[in-house]
């Protein structure tokens, strides 16, 4: 019989994500034509600050703060590429101003996405190793948006007969920067790293990175219906993808366990961290999902 976690454990745990879903609530009533969408319900604000708080259950609900308020944007920035915009044009713009946003620049008026993209940057700021892994965050921020568009384009792409989209299982898995994992993480670690964060950066990287791909497969293993229904790109929807996904899936979580032991030695809280988002999402995608109805 495993294991049973202490319930006083888990109630502790879950207070703080209580106290963090309320922070999350107040920013979706700050953003309202960001957030007023049937897809940000109560149950996301919930899932996003569980996940969070039971993946860093050394924390307190202030400082998962910037991990839970960037993981909220990047689900909005998710929603504004995938379901709000219809025209590349309109994405190239969005793509410049969130990396002037990033760049310090200030957001025009009626521009929640960069409103609230300049308020976690504002809150960063206060930390002491964000003036140097400023430019790492905003490499992150970088790689998310140009990996967004580039799944925008596949997914406009035209198709031909039979249909199909023009992208490989390997280049759509290579792409895993469009799920905005790793720039999440980046977040966490600005704000929790300690003195010590710029240390071992690469490490970092390559271990946060390797998690995300862990992540986007397993989301779309979980989320084939809906993707479906939603009509977006999803790894089992490519030529060979169903047979592709267990293998490769095996695959990444080998390379993801093998970075993070390679980070322990030196970052043994935030290696722990990006595991236990990894076995979070494995024990939560085969049961439900993120988003609310749209």
């Amino acid at each position: 019989m495993a294991r049973a976690v202490p319930a006083t454990e888990v109630g502790r745990i879950c207070g703080v994500a209580a106290r963090a879903q309320r922070d999350l609530l107040r920013q979706t009533r700050r953003y309202p034509e960001l957030f007023d969408r049937p897809g940000f319900d109560t149950s996301l604000l919930a899932t996003v600050t569980l996940a969070n708080a039971f993946s860093a259950p050394w924390h307190d609900a202030e400082e998962l703060r910037p991990l839970n308020r960037t993981t909220l944007w990047a689900f909005a920035l998710d929603w504004q590429v995938d379901v709000a915009t219809t025209d590349r044009a309109e994405l190239v713009e969005l793509n410049h101003r969130c990396l002037a946003v990033a760049d310090g620049g200030t957001p025009a008026d009626g521009d929640e996405l960069g409103e609230f993209l300049a308020s976690v940057r504002d809150d960063l700021s206060n930390q002491a190793s964000f003036a140097q892994l400023r430019t790492v965050w905003r490499e992150e921020l970088r790689r998310t948006l140009a990996a967004m568009i580039q799944e925008w384009e596949w997914k406009m792409a035209p198709r031909h007969d039979p249909p199909g989209w023009p992208v490989t299982v390997t280049q759509y898995l290579g792409n895993a920067d469009n799920l905005g994992s790793s720039f999440v993480h980046m977040a966490h670690w600005i704000a929790t790293g300690g003195p010590e964060a710029t240390g071992h950066i690469d490490a970092v990287l390559s271990a946060s990175r390797a998690a995300q791909e862990v992540i986007r497969v397993l989301n779309d293993i979980a989320t084939f219906d809906r993707d479906v229904t939603w009509g977006d790109l999803n790894l089992l929807r490519l030529d060979g993808g169903p047979e592709a996904a267990g293998p490769a899936l095996d695959h990444l979580l080998a390379r993801h366990r093998g970075r993070v032991r390679a980070l322990r030695p030196v970052h043994g809280r935030f290696a722990m961290f990006l595991d236990r988002q990894v076995e979070f999402c494995r024990g939560f995608y085969p049961v439900a999902d993120y988003w609310g109805e749209p």
